[in-house]
């Protein structure tokens, strides 16, 4: 019986597609001068996000003056590369775009 083939084929098609895990692209904001509790909190979500299998964009936003300090927001991220560095790879370099300074880790 054609009709029945095809259910069955339509309902195989649904169930694989519903066990298939898409890699969602995750967004964590930071500041050049973050305390260190701050720092903590959104550490433990960027690796919440590693556990699920996301890929993590961390964002590093200058205001006002502290665009003369691109070098505190680089040792923010180099600081959160070092901390990750065995469970993800770094996909997108940081690199600075206008006001803010952007880097996309996934997991490995």
């Amino acid at each position: 019986d054609y009709g029945k083939m095809r259910y069955e084929a339509q309902k195989k098609k649904a169930a694989a597609k519903k066990k298939q895990k898409t890699q969602e692209l995750k967004e964590i904001k930071f500041r050049p001068n973050i305390d260190t509790h701050d720092y903590e909190v959104k550490a433990k979500k960027i690796a919440q996000f590693f556990e699920q299998g996301d890929k993590v964009k961390i964002t590093l936003r200058f205001r006002g003056r502290e665009m003369a300090h691109q070098h505190l927001g680089m040792e923010v991220l180099n600081r959160v590369k070092e901390q990750f560095d065995e469970q993800m790879k770094v996909e997108l370099e940081p690199k600075l775009e206008g006001r803010q300074m952007t880097m996309v880790m996934a997991p490995r």
